[in-house]
């Protein structure tokens, strides 16, 4: 009797739902017979190793699918002496560009198998990092501001560890976007469009991402012949875009270091009576959700948080299984979305 595609798919389940034992929990072993591949292989799959084809990873994962096959994370923790779990450690999760880190890097963790566990570094990262030992975790992953606490004597002995935005440094591995790169794309942009001075929105002095956009402003400006005026600093909210745009209203082109105090300088420089562009043109950094939505849109310097959450668990993941650790900070390309913020300068 010949038996349609949608007819197969279901005798296949059956025959799957009959061969499940009585506590109803689906084997590797039987992963692995409706795969058709060997139950170490299933077994990497689960593992998130990337010693396994493509194909013969989709294979699994769809058989895993069909059969609702989930993994046994304490069996697997007993099994590899891991938790299966990786810290990540954050100042605060106010802006936009830690939330959407936050986000990114449980999904990128779930990809490989890893759990999430989230603390903050309110009183220093010393504490996240006892309270991270105290649950066992395998590795962690510290995020932007955090990153500047992270001094020698801090670094916890034996937790495997990735920075983002942070120098390079001994004891642990460093990921960042190209700040500096994507800052002097913006100022160039604004060069060629004829304005004389580019002024800086810069972000607090003592975040690596805001000194990297600072001193690629800072030489893309010099090595134009320009002499960079002084930053106004702001602490990457609105509020401080606002109070940071009523001193920079008069000027005709002002690079953000983020959007949000990009959002608060654009409105700063409408009461002040000037209009953007036509008057001041704007660029921000992040490229957040709504910033294709301001009045008007804001051109910005996208920064790409699925790939640099992507790149820091991949890396942290990789040293917790013993693969071999890349030299360097692996640093993810920005890039310049040109929005209406910007125009030609009239002076």
């Amino acid at each position: 009797m010949w038996v349609g595609e949608s007819g197969r798919d279901r005798v296949e389940e059956s025959v799957s739902r009959r061969r499940r034992p009585a506590s109803g929990r689906v084997s590797m072993a039987m992963v692995a017979a409706r795969a058709g591949v060997s139950g170490q292989t299933v077994s990497r799959v689960v593992n998130g190793s990337s010693r396994v084809d493509p194909d013969t990873r989709a294979r699994v994962e769809q058989a895993m699918t069909a059969l609702g096959y989930r993994p046994h994370r304490a069996a697997r923790a007993l099994r590899t002496g891991r938790s299966q779990t990786i810290g990540l450690v954050v100042t605060t999760l106010a802006t936009v560009g830690n939330s959407r880190m936050l986000q990114a890097t449980a999904e990128a963790a779930a990809e490989r198998g890893y759990a999430l566990t989230l603390v903050t570094a309110a009183h220093g990262v010393a504490e996240a990092f006892d309270r991270l030992a105290e649950q066992e975790v395998d590795g962690a992953i510290v995020l932007n501001e955090a990153s500047a606490l992270v001094s020698a004597a801090q670094r916890p002995t034996g937790l495997r560890l990735v920075v983002v935005d942070a120098p390079t440094g001994a004891g642990f591995t460093s990921v960042h976007s190209d700040h500096a790169g994507g800052a002097a794309a913006a100022t160039r942009r604004l060069l060629t469009l004829g304005h004389t001075i580019v002024h800086h929105l810069a972000g607090p002095a003592d975040s690596f991402a805001a000194v990297e956009r600072e001193r690629g402003w800072r030489e893309t400006l010099t090595a134009a012949g320009i002499r960079p005026p002084a930053v106004v600093r702001g602490d990457w909210s609105a509020d401080s875009g606002y109070a940071a745009g009523r001193e920079l209203a008069s000027c005709t082109a002002v690079f953000c270091a983020n959007d949000q105090m990009a959002l608060g300088l654009l409105r700063a420089v409408s009461e002040s009576g000037r209009r953007v562009p036509e008057d001041v043109s704007v660029i921000g950094f992040d490229d957040v959700p709504e910033a294709a939505n301001y009045r008007p849109p804001l051109t910005t310097i996208r920064q790409d948080f699925t790939a640099l959450a992507q790149r820091a668990v991949s890396a942290l993941v990789d040293a917790i299984e013993g693969m071999p650790e890349a030299e360097g900070a692996a640093v993810i390309p920005t890039d310049l979305l040109e929005r209406a913020s910007t125009a030609e300068s009239v002076r």
